[in-house]
């Protein structure tokens, strides 16, 4: 059941600031889960296979950057009491328009992605049995039911035991691959080797960055929190997420830098690549830390699908609800019994049905062309949207001027904001046009 905000003896709300504490950590360990999928263990691999240990500096910098950007999208929630598209629609008709077409496209390509990249350890692990296909149809399918079917709660618990089984995993591999400590501390000293810049700004924008840092704020409020009392429980969490995700990072950075840059293996480039790590774990340690290896890569993988299948869904029957809504009800304030009712509302629904089903289309074509360039151009513009637009709504008149931001705040949203328009102007750039 969620937390519900607790009364004073008149019955009014109790707006006192609660103690944080990590027994109400529970939402920055689902955006972590989610945000940290397959791709980004590959494309963090790569970076060490190529430059070792010289990029580890990289990784903590973008830990800090997406704490700023997590915390900037639940301190909205609980200091407005409104939603993000909430904000988003008070900036203008443009930002519906935009979302709008973004969600379809992206949650279109994405399922197919989610499963495919959920089936690659099953397969792996059982190669006898059926095909590629078959286990993607199948976790999807395994996704649905379970969203539809489970409130956040239950959601909450299974993404805690998926994370803790990426955890060990990873971490376990770093450290049976013996990372060199004094190198790893010395990475910690920025520098750029040549051919590095792409790689760097990857890792520091890259990583466990992606509309599931929007959807924090939506976790945040389905868990109970709803108001600014919430406030330092929430900042807690958000840390405790993208600490774990620096985690992940640099694990997958020491088996790059020990395993595959000393000699001189290539990885195949997107998830493909965790199957090539799997035979070089084979042929180094034995076929037993290889399949517990894909047994992480499948919980990584997993973790992702139902992450977003659940994220999302929220996110975009929280933009049907206040799409439909007159302008005097569009600010009506949000918290768990909106959180919940939306859970089971049609519009959740219908996303959950459209993330499952028509992808499965894709399976059984070879990378549409216009579909993965439409991917790639809108996929690209999200992060930029959500640092500059969190930036423009906490300086606002729309935040109590208590929890508006101050200069570090502005100053990490700035940054998350530059960096993110670098790497889409890239992506743009590397499309196949």
């Amino acid at each position: 059941m969620a937390e519900t905000s607790a009364t004073t003896a008149t019955g009014e709300p109790d707006s006192r600031p609660r103690k944080s504490g990590w027994r109400y950590v529970g939402p920055g360990i689902v955006v972590a889960a989610t945000g940290v999928g397959a791709g980004d263990l590959v494309a963090t691999l790569i970076a060490g296979s190529r430059f070792g240990y010289t990029l580890m500096w990289a990784a903590v910098i973008g830990c800090v950057v997406k704490i700023s950007l997590a915390e900037a999208a639940g301190r909205w929630h609980l200091a407005t009491g409104r939603t993000l598209f909430d904000g988003w629609r008070s900036l203008g008709p443009w930002t519906t328009v935009y979302f709008a077409v973004y969600v379809l496209v992206w949650g279109f390509l994405y399922g197919a992605t989610a499963m495919s990249s959920s089936a690659l350890p099953i397969v792996a692990l059982f190669p006898d049995g059926p095909g590629l296909k078959f286990w993607a149809i199948t976790t999807g399918l395994i996704g649905l039911v379970f969203v539809w079917f489970n409130r956040y709660a239950v959601f909450e618990k299974v993404m805690t035991v998926l994370i803790g089984i990426m955890f060990v995993v990873v971490v376990y591999v770093a450290l049976r691959v013996v990372p060199d400590v004094g190198a790893s501390f010395a990475g910690l000293l920025p520098v750029l080797p040549d051919g590095s810049l792409l790689y760097t700004l990857g890792l520091i924008g890259g990583v466990g960055g992606t509309i599931t840092m929007a959807a924090y704020g939506y976790w945040v409020n389905a868990k109970g929190w709803s108001d600014s009392s919430w406030m330092k429980v929430m900042r807690l969490d958000n840390r405790v997420a993208y600490i774990t995700t620096g985690v992940f990072v640099v694990a997958m950075l020491i088996v790059g830098a020990e395993l595959l840059h000393a000699s001189q293996t290539a990885l195949t480039s997107g998830d493909r690549g965790l199957i090539d790590l799997g035979k070089v774990l084979e042929d180094r340690f034995g076929a037993g830390t290889a399949k517990l290896f894909l047994v992480g890569f499948f919980a990584t993988s997993f973790s992702s699908l139902i992450g977003v299948w659940h994220g999302v869904s929220l996110m975009f029957a929280d933009f049907v609800e206040r799409f439909r809504a007159p302008a005097p009800e569009a600010g009506r304030k949000a918290g768990p019994a909106v959180a919940d009712r939306q859970q089971r509302s049609l519009p959740f629904r219908a996303y959950l049905l459209w993330l499952t089903f028509p992808p499965m289309a894709l399976l059984w074509l070879d990378e549409p062309f216009g579909l993965v360039i439409a991917y790639g151009v809108l996929g690209a513009f999200f992060m930029p949207f959500l640092a500059l637009t969190l930036l423009w709504l906490l300086n606002s008149s729309r935040t109590p001027g208590e929890w508006r931001n101050g200069w570090v705040s502005n100053g990490m949203l700035a940054l998350s904001g530059l960096l993110f328009v670098v790497l889409c102007v890239q992506q743009v750039r590397d499309l196949p046009w």
